[in-house]
């Protein structure tokens, strides 16, 4: 009887220890604010030297190597150019878009001499770190994307200069 009633009232007990305002008034830091409990009295801490936030590692490893060339990556390349560089390279890429076409400063084309003998690499690090008044993608371009983005790159830069005879087939076709 004794047992019984100890179990009754036993998360009667437990239920009045809780207090409910304690886990919705705790203190906090003000962004910026002092906190001694920190080295400096700083609130906001530098990360410890080699800290890597989560996820990063494995989304900077897919710019380390381009993906296999294929048809699917360069229709999303195409795509992803569209959605994101035609604004200012224009659709042909010779840097004529409607924000050039509007004022913006023109980016270089894709068909100069220094940019058909550069890497694919290349176009990867600008669209990830910038480049002149281009500023960074890497927070708005997954890097499979960039990848795709510079084949794509290199499929224009072809395609605009390319001969009919480059083309297997076509000159006898023609009339």
């Amino acid at each position: 009887m004794r047992r019984a009633l100890l179990l009754a009232a036993l998360p009667a007990l437990c239920l009045t220890a809780c207090d409910d305002q304690s886990m919705r008034v705790q203190n906090r830091y003000e962004v910026y604010g002092t906190a001694p409990l920190f080295p400096g009295g700083a609130e906001t801490q530098t990360p410890p030297a080699g800290t890597v936030a989560q996820g990063d590692a494995a989304y900077d490893a897919g710019l380390d190597t381009p993906p296999h060339l294929d048809a699917a990556l360069l229709a999303r390349g195409k795509e992803r150019y569209e959605a994101i560089c035609t604004p200012c390279h224009g659709y042909s890429g010779h840097g004529d878009g409607m924000v050039v076409q509007r004022g913006f400063p023109p980016p270089p084309s894709y068909h100069e001499d220094r940019l058909r003998a550069a890497p694919a690499r290349y176009f990867v690090d600008v669209i990830t770190r910038g480049y002149g008044v281009m500023y960074p993608y890497a927070a708005r371009v997954a890097p499979r994307d960039r990848w795709a983005i510079a084949a794509y790159i290199r499929a224009l830069q072809l395609s605009q200069g390319a001969r009919v005879a480059d083309v297997p087939g076509l000159a006898e076709q023609l009339p």
